[in-house]
């Protein structure tokens, strides 16, 4: 478990003000372990693809890039999309969404699957 001085700490390095803004809005709402992961490295950040994207409510602490097909329809935050994943999920009626929104709206994350290591 991390505390809420150890995600202040790491996110004196972040200097992405978008990635800044949600760290903060997650320590406020106490999602200590999502703090976490935003707060690490970059370099442990996923890239998923949208075809192994599995689940009803998904958060991605990274990039959803467009390889696979999708035929459901699902919720989707991420740090990012591609352009080719964008199109493919708007057209299988998914819902996209950044971490930010997702947050706002579900404080708490019940029923959300965070996907967030390579």
């Amino acid at each position: 478990m991390i505390s809420k001085t150890q995600i202040n700490k790491r996110l004196e390095r972040k200097r992405n003000p978008e990635l800044r803004e949600i760290i903060k809005l997650a320590r406020a709402k106490s999602l200590l372990e999502l703090g976490k992961k935003l707060t690490g490295p970059t370099k442990k950040q996923t890239s998923i693809n949208v075809g192994e994207l599995d689940g009803k409510n998904i958060i991605v602490v990274g990039r959803v890039l467009g390889q696979g097909e999708i035929d459901k329809k699902i919720t989707v935050a991420a740090l990012g999309f591609s352009e080719q994943a964008r199109e493919k999920l708007k057209k299988a009626g998914c819902e996209i969404r950044t971490i930010k929104q997702e947050i706002e709206k579900n404080s708490e994350l019940k029923g959300v699957t965070i996907i967030w290591i390579k």
